[in-house]
């Protein structure tokens, strides 16, 4: 959609005052890394609007898309961030003045929002970030090492990351990090990294096929010399 349609007509589309921001998480290097977009001089968190007929779920699924090109990314609920001077003003207007465009006050986007925040853990080498109508860039960023954010987004993107520590910890998650095939050492890596800690690495592996929710491949995988571990994927 066209962004003079969006400034001038984006409540006959989308719902008011309501938001929704996305913590995407990927992971490289033995990084967790967050995408974000930069708008001006600072960086926000990918994010967009809920069609008037469509649900909330399905509007992440649509943003998700749009933003990875995923067909089927992965998405958790996070919380609902709604300060009372939540607004993009300043932001937008210095985006209209450097590409010399007109600002109004009136402007649909200029009212306050509340926004419903989402995490959603991708495997990075297969994610292709697509910027927005109003981006000036994409890039990923290490957790540890976050630019300057707008907003409350620096708040959202931590957030995400403490609630991954936690979810981890209570159910299986962070194989979305990695590719549909990968070993056990790799999600041994993994954990460590997402827990900030180290795991028994025999404890480990024992306790993860005890679920029995992944299956062993009859290949190898050639890691370093020495190691061949076998591949795993996620059961049907």
């Amino acid at each position: 959609m066209e962004i003079k349609k969006i400034l001038e007509n984006g409540a006959d589309y989308f719902l008011s005052n309501l938001s929704i921001d996305l913590v995407i998480i990927g992971y490289k290097d033995n990084k967790l890394k967050c995408l974000l977009l930069q708008l001006g001089e600072k960086w926000v968190l990918p994010g967009g609007y809920i069609k008037l007929d469509e649900s909330v779920d399905n509007a992440v699924t649509r943003i998700l898309k749009e933003r990875t090109l995923l067909n089927e990314p992965h998405f958790k609920f996070l919380s609902v961030f709604g300060n009372k001077d939540r607004k993009f003003t300043d932001e937008f207007k210095q985006y209209f003045d450097r590409n010399g465009l007109e600002w109004s006050n009136d402007y649909w986007i200029n009212n306050r929002f509340v926004t419903l925040a989402y995490y959603s853990l991708v495997d990075i080498e297969n994610t292709h970030p697509i910027p927005g109508e109003f981006d000036d860039a994409v890039a990923w960023f290490d957790f540890d090492d976050l630019p300057e954010m707008w907003l409350d987004h620096k708040t959202i993107a931590t957030t995400a990351r403490n609630r991954l520590k936690e979810d981890v910890q209570k159910e299986h998650l962070t194989y979305n990090l990695l590719p549909d095939e990968f070993t056990m050492p790799e999600l041994h890596r993994l954990h460590q990294t997402v827990l900030n800690e180290k795991l028994d690495r025999s404890r480990f592996q024992k306790k993860i096929l005890s679920t029995g929710i992944f299956e062993r491949l009859p290949k190898l995988k050639k890691e370093t010399p020495g190691s061949n571990p076998y591949q795993y994927r996620l059961k049907e």
